[in-house]
């Protein structure tokens, strides 16, 4: 059996300087592939609010919605390091509402670990999920589900004072034991500095090549997000484009009589011949032209 990544795992690949890769993943099928790939961190991000589910914000999004996706992938998964994000409201509130929220997530999701989005006001909450023996991954710098309040999805960091609060909320995060922190939406000279201080790794986000590794979200990263992506989002494939040519070709096969064809069909079975099967079309479309309902003699 493949050993599983640990949070252990990932520190030690920081002090190796060994670039750590994580991608998001929202369901079974993506989340097999992305482990079979040989990516060590899948984040079951609540930004499924937007890739999936369609809402323009990652805010709308539930523990149960959360609950439900981060099951299909962990079911999935035999390798890779499974983090799920706590939507919005769901740790907030009190240390106490947030270890139940991230105990479910943990025993009913069956996830190894938790993200949190914020700094200093949420430390003890971290502290207390950590003390519970649930680890957790910060996330500083654009945080989603603070959209409103920060007017948008923006640079942050953008000045000294931002730039004192980033470190005092990092070191803070390290020191109520989170495993690492997620940086979004940073200047990459600050983030690669915000990475040299601390002892767990970075995780960037459009914060440069400067963070200990990088996450990217897997329709940004396939092709299958639409529009124009994100300044800090690169393409491997497009993925859109070929499942539409298949769609095309499916639909056009199937009008013109191609799909499905001799080898996606079955043949009756030893015990039943067409002779038969032709006599009892024969009996039932003599009863519908003789107004008969159509039921057997059992009247099934």
């Amino acid at each position: 059996m493949t050993q599983r990544v640990t949070v252990a795992d990932l520190v030690a690949m920081k002090r190796r300087g060994e670039r750590i890769v994580m991608v998001t993943a929202y369901d079974y099928p993506t989340a097999r592939l992305a482990d079979e790939a040989g990516i060590p961190v899948i984040l079951v991000g609540d930004s499924l609010g937007n890739t999936v589910l369609g809402y323009e914000t990652t805010i709308p999004v539930t523990l149960a919605d959360m609950l439900h996706h981060t099951r299909a992938v962990t079911r999935a998964v035999r390798r890779a390091l499974v983090v799920a994000d706590m939507p919005f409201l769901t740790f907030q509130v009190t240390p106490e509402e947030a270890l139940r929220n991230a105990g479910r997530l943990v025993q009913e999701g069956g996830a190894q670990a938790v993200k949190v989005e914020g700094g200093g006001p949420i430390v003890e909450t971290v502290a207390r999920l950590v003390r519970a023996g649930i680890p957790v991954m910060g996330h500083l710098g654009l945080t989603p589900q603070s959209v409103h309040a920060l007017g948008g999805y923006r640079l942050q960091a953008r000045s000294a004072a931002a730039v004192r609060q980033l470190f005092a909320d990092a070191l803070a995060l390290e020191d109520a034991g989170a495993f690492a922190i997620v940086l979004e939406l940073v200047p990459a000279p600050v983030a690669q500095a915000v990475s040299a201080i601390l002892q767990i790794p970075t995780i960037g986000i459009g914060a440069g090549p400067g963070c200990d590794g990088q996450v990217q979200v897997l329709t940004d990263l396939l092709g299958l997000t639409p529009g124009p992506l994100p300044r800090h989002a690169r393409a491997y494939a497009d993925l859109a484009g070929v499942v539409r040519e298949a769609l095309r070709r499916y639909a056009e096969d199937v009008r013109n009589g191609l799909f499905p064809g001799e080898a996606e069909s079955f043949g009756l079975p030893r015990d039943l011949d067409t002779e038969t099967v032709e006599a009892i079309a024969q009996e039932y479309r003599a009863r519908r032209e003789g107004g008969g309902d159509g039921r057997g003699a059992d009247g099934g």
